[in-house]
């Protein structure tokens, strides 16, 4: 008889990065935005929001620092990241036969000091 699928027991650091998604998701919403979906992942890479802005797709960065040590959250999303995002979104945009307008995002959380940055990512 298999054994029963146990997950993994989340990390702190995983842990962390969700109590930043949470936070970012409740800024998004508060300022109009609707969630399509949450931790998108593919073979090219993870999106952690994607969010509705109007007829706009938004995807979303969500990083979050203890402090601005090194340049702090934003400076964390690397060029090699940034392309993982393109690549995600371009997996997840072959659900449709028309392609909304998009843009990428990054919500930059510094401690408790949350930043919401349109358009960080030119495609």
């Amino acid at each position: 008889m298999p054994l029963p699928f146990l997950p993994r027991p989340r990390t702190a650091r995983q842990e962390e990065g969700s109590r930043g998604e949470d936070a970012a998701l409740l800024h998004l919403r508060q300022h109009g935005l609707q969630l399509v979906e949450r931790n998108f992942l593919c073979k090219g890479g993870e999106i952690d929001l994607i969010m509705q802005d109007g007829a706009t797709l938004v995807f979303v960065e969500v990083r979050k620092r203890a402090r601005r040590d090194f340049g702090g959250a934003a400076a964390s999303v690397t060029p090699a990241k940034q392309r993982r995002l393109i690549g995600a979104a371009q997996i997840f945009l072959q659900r449709y036969r028309q392609p909304p307008p998009c843009r990428f995002d990054v919500v930059a959380i510094d401690g408790d000091v949350l930043d919401w940055l349109r358009n960080a990512i030119e495609t």
